[in-house]
C-alpha cells in the first residue's frame, strides 16, 4: 500500500469515528442497530467491500437495510460474488473492521489483513461495488458513507442501483458476475417470462381467470409493496391487490408485514372482515421474506397462518412430483439422478418434518442462521431451504440444470407436449423464477400462486397438508450465554453438564413432544422452544425447560 492510499485512509476515517460504548458484530444480517449510530459502520463496511471485490476479482454487493426490523434502525450486509452472504471466512474481519478504535488502529488492520489475503492494495487492482438500499429515511445518508468507504479504496467504483429490495440487490450481483444483464427491469423480466412459462403449462381444467384469483399482499409499508406494484404490470394470469405500500402514512413494519403477521399471529393493518376468505400474503420491510395467512371469521383477530415450512412443503410436494414425471422411463438411458434434499433448523414445526420424510424426502438440520441454511443447500443436485418466517429459496445445480436442459430438449424432439417435456419445462422455469442468491419474497409469491393453480388448491387446501404441532418459544434473561454450548445443529446442550438430560427428563413427559435451548446471537439470553401434541403441553414444556435454564445458570 503506497503513502497516497494511506493518506486517503486516514483522511477519510476521520469523518466517520467510532460512536463511543457500542460494540458491533457482523451476523446473519449483517450490521445492524439504531441508525444513528451507524454511519461509521457503513463506511467500513464500504471499505470491505471494495477489498472483497479486488480479492475476488468480482462485482460485489452492498445493501442498506434492516428488514423487518423497526424504522428507526437500519443496517449494512455485504453479497458475494454468488449473490449469497459474506463467507463466513471474513466476518472477523468485518467485527474487527467495525470495532476498530480510531483511524490509525484502522490503516493497521486494512495493512494487515491485506497481507494476510494477498490483496494488492495499489490502484491498478479494480473493484466495482453495486449499492442498494430500502426505503428508510436514514438510507440517504447511510448510502453516502458506503460510498466513501468505497471511494477510499483507490481504483474502486461504487455503483447506485437505488431503492431495491435486498434480494434485488443480491440477484443483481449474481447475474453480474454471470455475464447477464444485471438491471432492475431485467429482475423483473426474468420473474414475469418465468412466472408466465410456468402459467402456460398450467392443464386447461385448472385454470382460474379474472378476479377469481386475486391475491391480496400486505407490503409492509416498505420497498416490497412499491417494487410489487411496479411488477404486478408485467403479469398475466394474476390479479393482484397490494396494502400498506407506504404512501398512506403507514410506517415501516408497525403492526404489518412478516414478521409480524408470522410471529403474532393477527391480521395486518388495513386487513378485516372484508378479507374473510380470502388468500393473503405478507412481504416483511426489505421483501425477502413471505408468508400467507387466511381471515377465517369476524370474531376474531386471528388468522389462519401458512408460513415458511408450508411453503416448503408445497415447494418439495411439486418438485418431487415433476421429478417423478420426468424420470418415467429413462433411468436406463438417463442414469442421472437429482439429489434433492430439504434443508431446516430446529424451529421447523415437527409437523413439517414429519410430512417432508414421509414425502420419501431427504431432511437435514442446520444450526440457526440462512448463511447455515444455504451453504448446506448448495450440495445437492435440488437443495430447499426455508425457516418458518418465511424465508428460503430453492437451489438447482449447474449439473443438473445442463441435464435438464438436454433431457428436455431430447423429450421435444421425440414427443412435443408429452407430461415428461412438461415436467422438464417446469423445473427449467422454476430454476429461473427462483432467486438462487437468497431468499425473495417475489419469486417465492409467484412460484406458490403458480403451483396453487397447477394443483386446482386453495388456500385452505394447502393449509390442510398437515396440522402444525402446538409450541411456544420462551426467552431466559442469564449472566452469561455463552455458558450454553449446543451440538447436533442446536438440539443438543453439551454444556453446562446435565441440562441436556434433564431437558430429556421433561421432555418425555408429553405426547410428541420435543424441546431445545439455544444461547441468543445478540443478546444475554437463553432461546427455548417447545412442541407438544397440545397447546397447554408446548407451554407447559417451555416453562420448565426455562426454569431448567434458570437452575442451572444461576
Amino acid at each position: 500500500m503506497d503513502e497516497e492510499q494511506k493518506s486517503i485512509l486516514l483522511k477519510t476515517s476521520s469523518r466517520f469515528p467510532i460512536p463511543p460504548g457500542v460494540k458491533f458484530s457482523y451476523g446473519t444480517a449483517g450490521f445492524r442497530a439504531d441508525a444513528l449510530v451507524l454511519e461509521s459502520t457503513v463506511y467500513r463496511a464500504g471499505i470491505l467491500a471494495a477489498l472483497r471485490s479486488i480479492k475476488t476479482r468480482s462485482v460485489i454487493g452492498l445493501m442498506i437495510t434492516a428488514s423487518h426490523n423497526k424504522i428507526s434502525d437500519n443496517g449494512v450486509k455485504i453479497a458475494d460474488p454468488s449473490g449469497g452472504m459474506l463467507t463466513q471466512a471474513w466476518e472477523p474481519f468485518a467485527d474487527a473492521l467495525a470495532n476498530a478504535t480510531d483511524s490509525d488502529c484502522l490503516l493497521q488492520l486494512i495493512i494487515e489483513f491485506a497481507k494476510e489475503e494477498s490483496i494488492l492494495i495499489d490502484g491498478h487492482c479494480r473493484a466495482e461495488v453495486l449499492l442498494g438500499r430500502d426505503t428508510r429515511p436514514s438510507g440517504e445518508s447511510l448510502l453516502e458513507a458506503a460510498k466513501q468507504g468505497i471511494n477510499s479504496i483507490v481504483g474502486s467504483a461504487a455503483i447506485d442501483m437505488g431503492i431495491l429490495t435486498t434480494p434485488q440487490l443480491h440477484w443483481m450481483v449474481r447475474a453480474r458476475n454471470k455475464g447477464m444483464k444485471a438491471s432492475e427491469r431485467d429482475y423483473f423480466e426474468q420473474l414475469s417470462s418465468s412466472f408466465r412459462c410456468l402459467m402456460n403449462l398450467v392443464p386447461g381444467e385448472c385454470k382460474v381467470k379474472g378476479t377469481d384469483y386475486k391475491l391480496v399482499v400486505d407490503g409492509a409499508n416498505g420497498v416490497g409493496g412499491e417494487k410489487l406494484e411496479c411488477l404486478m404490470n408485467m403479469l398475466d394470469g394474476l390479479v393482484i391487490e397490494v396494502r400498506n405500500t407506504g404512501k398512506g402514512g403507514g410506517i415501516l413494519n408497525e403492526g404489518v408485514g412478516a414478521d409480524y403477521v408470522q410471529k403474532e399471529k393477527v391480521v395486518p393493518q388495513e386487513f378485516g372482515s372484508n378479507d374473510i376468505g380470502m388468500r393473503c400474503a405478507s412481504l416483511d420491510g426489505d421483501a425477502d421474506r413471505l408468508v400467507y395467512f387466511i381471515v377465517p371469521s369476524v370474531s376474531s383477530n386471528n388468522i389462519m397462518l401458512v408460513d415458511g415450512d408450508k411453503m416448503l412443503s408445497l415447494f418439495a410436494l411439486f418438485i418431487k412430483e415433476q421429478l417423478s414425471i420426468l424420470y418415467k422411463g429413462v433411468d436406463e438411458n438417463n442414469p442421472y439422478q437429482a439429489r434433492f434434499g430439504v434443508v431446516q433448523t430446529a424451529y421447523a414445526n415437527g409437523a413439517s418434518t414429519d410430512f417432508l420424510k414421509e414425502l420419501g424426502l431427504e431432511v437435514v438440520l442446520t444450526p440457526t442462521g440462512v448463511k447455515f441454511l444455504h451453504e448446506k443447500a448448495v450440495e445437492y443436485d435440488i437443495g430447499i431451504y426455508f425457516e418458518a418466517n418465511g424465508h428460503g429459496t430453492i437451489l438447482f445445480s449447474d449439473s443438473f440444470l445442463c441435464w435438464l436442459e438436454k433431457r428436455q430438449n431430447e423429450l421435444s424432439s421425440m414427443s412435443e407436449g408429452s407430461e415428461p417435456q412438461k415436467a422438464a419445462l417446469r423445473l427449467l422455469a422454476v430454476s429461473k423464477l427462483v432467486n438462487q442468491a437468497v431468499g425473495d419474497a417475489f419469486s417465492g409469491l409467484l412460484l406458490a400462486e403458480a403451483i396453487l393453480q397447477t394443483l386446482s388448491w386453495s388456500i385452505n387446501q394447502w393449509s390442510e397438508l398437515y396440522q402444525d404441532l402446538p409450541s411456544r418459544q420462551l426467552k431466559v434473561k442469564v449472566m452469561d450465554r455463552t455458558a450454553v454450548v449446543t451440538a447436533n445443529a442446536e438440539t443438543v446442550v453439551v454444556k453446562p453438564p446435565g441440562i441436556q438430560e434433564a431437558i430429556n427428563a421433561e421432555t418425555v413427559k408429553y405426547p410428541r413432544g420435543r424441546s431445545f435451548i439455544r444461547p441468543s446471537g445478540t443478546e444475554d439470553v437463553i432461546r427455548v422452544y417447545a412442541e407438544a401434541s397440545t397447546q397447554e403441553g408446548a407451554d407447559s414444556l417451555a416453562h420448565s425447560v426455562g426454569k431448567l435454564v434458570e437452575q442451572f445458570l444461576e
